[in-house]
């Protein structure tokens, strides 16, 4: 039962960032702009006006709520899925943020362990600087298009003992592959992560 209800989630969450890239298939060029989020507990610095949707998951007989922003920017999608798990949810937070993790890697091969990941440092409001870690990751090569991604997962306490667990990822699509730490370590994608700062 709990497969089925994962499948499903999963399902979903492919039907909802389609949505996003088709409500920003005409997009110009980086056009930097910090983006407050207060009800998901981060601001962010986007390079485009972000479009905003809402929904709420099935999830183990309760329903989730998840927020994502995200803005197409030529062959780059730039987003911030928000989960928000309830004081009385909280328990389910690692086994949710696990099973997201691993729907991600396996479509690259890959686990928490064998993924490019390199160290980061992520700012909260308080200007605090937290350990985390970013991922690469090389999807199945279709023949035609390559897919990149780099994906960040973070876990904050909400005020109300709840759970954000964020995921902030840049995914990009091109007819050739590159080397995917050196491609977004580039200013245009860096800046997006850097500047990601959670309550």
């Amino acid at each position: 039962m709990g497969q089925v209800l994962y499948k499903l989630v999963l399902q979903k969450l492919g039907v909802f960032l389609a949505s996003v890239i088709l409500l920003s298939a005409c997009s110009p060029k980086l056009d930097w702009r910090i983006v407050q989020a207060p009800q998901e507990g981060y601001s962010a610095l986007f390079p485009g006006k972000p479009e905003k949707m809402e929904r709420r998951l099935p999830y183990q007989n309760q329903e989730i709520a998840q927020t994502l922003e995200a803005v197409k920017i030529e062959n780059d999608i730039y987003s911030v899925s928000t989960i928000h798990l309830s004081g009385d949810q909280a328990l389910l937070a690692p086994n949710l943020l696990e099973q997201l993790q691993s729907n991600l890697l396996n479509r690259a091969n890959v686990n928490l362990d064998s993924a490019v990941s390199v160290n980061a440092l992520y700012q909260v409001a308080n200007k605090q600087r937290l350990a985390t870690k970013d991922y690469f990751l090389e999807f199945k090569s279709t023949g035609t298009v390559e897919q990149l991604m780099r994906v960040r997962w973070i876990t904050r306490i909400r005020p109300d003992n709840g759970v954000w667990i964020y995921q902030i990822s840049v995914l990009h699509t091109a007819p050739a592959r590159v080397d995917a730490i050196k491609f977004f370590s580039e200013e245009a994608y860096s800046n997006f992560f850097d500047e990601f700062h959670p309550n």
